[in-house]
């Protein structure tokens, strides 16, 4: 793929304007994503213990990380060059980003397994999606966050810092910082005190 069809598709996919664009039959974008699909199955061939070999192709694959960062195979992206992850971060088997727009994740933050990020929406009118329109709004994760199992997170939403979300949330809507929030559709159901930190007994192994 030459640079000015990649600089192209770069230039469109990180657009957060969310106007619709040809994702299934302009060549430069299929082209685009295929690239990207072969990079990630690539990827999730690689033994989990060749961290040298995992580290080099995903500094292929997204857009930009931190010193420390682990994403544990199998793990699936459309571009990846619109994906940003900050320190410290973490996910577990089965991660899927559709980063048709900038995905951001903060610093310290925990995905568990079989979790969606998806930026891309397609027209509810059956003539432009038929067309193969469609259209991707960014999503955008703050620091301290922990993402249960088999979460959903929708187009153009923003998780707030120091937020855990339930497994199996379906997240449409913007979370804020400091709760814990669950469900279909995701709700706010708490804030996050002093009493969380003094949950657990910490494990003292025997003498």
């Amino acid at each position: 793929m030459s640079d000015e069809t990649r600089a192209r598709v770069a230039a469109m996919t990180a657009s957060t304007a969310g106007k619709l664009y040809d994702a299934n039959f302009d060549p430069a974008v299929t082209g685009a994503v295929a690239e990207c699909k072969d990079l990630c199955w690539e990827y999730n061939q690689l033994r989990p213990t060749d961290f040298a070999a995992r580290t080099a192709l995903i500094d292929r694959i997204i857009g930009s990380h931190g010193e420390s960062f682990t994403i544990v195979q199998p793990f699936w992206c459309d571009y990846g060059k619109n994906i940003h992850l900050g320190e410290n971060f973490y996910s577990n088997h089965g991660l899927v980003v559709l980063d048709g727009a900038p995905v951001t994740f903060g610093h310290d933050v925990y995905i568990a397994p079989n979790c969606v990020f998806s930026t891309a929406g397609h027209p509810v009118d059956t003539e432009r999606r038929n067309a193969g329109l469609e259209y991707a709004l960014p999503i955008t994760v703050g620091d301290n966050v922990w993402i249960g199992m088999g979460v959903l997170v929708c187009p153009g939403v923003t998780i707030g810092s120091n937020v855990v979300i339930g497994a199996g949330s379906v997240v449409v809507k913007d979370i804020p910082s400091g709760v814990v929030a669950v469900g279909n559709p995701c709700r706010v159901l708490r804030e996050i005190g002093p009493a969380d930190a003094a949950r657990y007994e910490l494990y003292q192994p025997q003498a």
